[in-house]
């Protein structure tokens, strides 16, 4: 049984995946799916690439997911699972393409800076 591996990133989340042909199981870090993401958007988030591609149930992943947020880790995961149907099913491309999946998004927190409390915020000006 062919087991496909693929990375996916978002702000500073990492996706690590295992995918094979299976049952449709997907565990993060050891748990189901949905009772890791415990909001139904963010579980919608997460199988996006095989819904679309309507492959729901048709394989077992098993995914690391480290650091950022949780809807971080969930773009994260789609992500690295809309790359892993690619390779397996390379004619998929153009549809997972077309929906934006196969995008790193590049926006991350921008940095804070000397003499102010946060990125852009300014310390309350005082004039006397």
């Amino acid at each position: 049984m062919e087991v496909t591996n693929t990375i996916g990133r978002r702000k500073t989340a990492v996706a690590r995946i295992y995918m094979k042909k299976g049952s449709g199981e997907i565990k993060i870090n050891g748990r189901d799916y949905k009772e890791y993401f415990t909001l139904g958007t963010l579980q919608y988030v997460a199988t996006q690439a095989l819904q679309v591609a309507e492959m729901m149930g048709q394989f077992d992943i098993k995914a690391n997911l480290d650091g950022g947020g949780m809807s971080g880790q969930a773009e994260a995961l789609r992500l690295a699972i809309s790359r892993a149907l690619v390779e397996l099913y390379p004619d998929l491309r153009p549809t997972l393409k077309k929906e934006g999946f196969l995008r790193r998004d590049p926006r991350m927190v921008e940095r804070k800076k000397p003499g102010q409390p946060k990125a852009r915020k300014r310390f309350q000006f005082s004039k006397r």
